[in-house]
């Protein structure tokens, strides 16, 4: 069994390299799917492979749900940039001598756009919107002291005006505590799938053999096919006591995206009676994105229900800032 498990992580490991390594900057869409969501990890710089623990694993890592006890449910807002918003609704449950089942939805929308051509450059008085999605169901296992893992299938959808786009992806995590103290180390990829591809009724055009305007023949306009934005990533957190009823967690990670140069990120929790944390964390080498601080609160609502309140703030640079609020329970 120990053979098969590393066997599969080394084969995540090279598909990764190999998807870099002749990778275009750019070239991939669905960009929804690199918008991540949990305030708490955006609040730690998105250093989170090794660290996600809760509902939000089935996007960092979904190895990280097998740490759930009992059953989680959390929402995320995210207030992005240019009046684009993005919600996030997760669900997991843990089941005896089975492992952790999870479920989680993601959608982004935009407002309301007038549509303008050559002709009328000002304005057509017709408005078109977009919107994109993902649907997924996780499931996440520890098959010993020392090792835990996780897949997700995902089904993801976009849409622009009348034209929309749909396919299937995979993700799939591990988490390796090494039995160093609190030590863990993270591997995940993220979004392998095929390439997927917009149709709809605005490509339906009329094709004219033989300069004959009489005899219009049916045709319909073929846009380019668009990869996922394959994302690899393995990282390594740690906790330390900082003071009786206090703990500071260090975490860094290092990212292979497909459609981009190597990246990385940074960040620290520290955490007051297991009730209140301040959080913060740097992203190494984005053109925009750098630093993010945030909080969070866990408080006792009843006997076996806690109420989770996580906030983020990220610097954007030229592009200003992006504000993030999680609200969760566990029971």
């Amino acid at each position: 069994m120990k053979k098969i498990l590393i066997s599969i992580v080394l084969v995540t490991f090279l598909a990764s390299t190999a998807s870099a390594e002749f990778s275009k900057v750019g070239s991939s869409g669905a960009q929804f799917l690199k918008i991540a969501v949990g305030s708490k990890y955006q609040a730690m710089g998105e250093a989170a492979v090794a660290v996600a623990n809760d509902v939000y694993a089935t996007y960092w890592n979904p190895a990280g749900l097998a740490e759930i006890e009992n059953a989680e449910v959390s929402f995320t807002n995210v207030n992005y940039l240019l009046d684009i918003n993005l919600n996030y609704v997760g669900f997991a449950r843990h089941f005896e001598d089975v492992g952790v089942f999870g479920v989680s939805a993601t959608v982004l929308s935009t407002g309301e756009q007038e549509i303008t051509t050559l002709e009328e450059q000002d304005g057509t008085g017709e408005f078109y919107s977009a919107t994109s999605y993902a649907v997924g169901v996780s499931y996440a296992r520890q098959l010993n002291v020392q090792f835990a893992f996780g897949a997700s299938l995902k089904y993801i959808g976009e849409r622009i005006h009348n034209e929309t786009s749909e396919g299937f992806a995979v993700d799939f995590g591990t988490l390796l505590y090494p039995g160093v103290e609190s030590l863990r180390l993270g591997v995940a990829i993220s979004n392998m799938g095929p390439e997927m591809t917009f149709s709809g009724s605005d490509l339906m055009v009329s094709y004219y053999e033989d300069d004959d305007a009489t005899n219009p023949v049916s045709a319909e306009l073929r846009t380019n096919p668009y990869e996922l934005p394959l994302m690899f990533r393995i990282g390594a957190a740690y906790d330390m006591q900082f003071a009786p009823n206090s703990v500071i967690t260090l975490a860094g990670e290092l990212k292979h995206p497909n459609d981009n140069e190597q990246q990385g990120a940074v960040g620290a929790q520290l955490a007051f009676n297991e009730m209140f944390f301040i959080r913060s964390g740097y992203m190494l080498n984005y053109e925009e994105q750098g630093l993010t601080v945030g909080g969070g609160l866990d408080t006792r609502i009843s006997q076996n229900t806690h109420l989770v309140i996580d906030y983020a703030w990220q610097d954007f640079g030229r592009l200003e800032s992006t504000q993030r609020f999680s609200v969760g329970f566990t029971f």
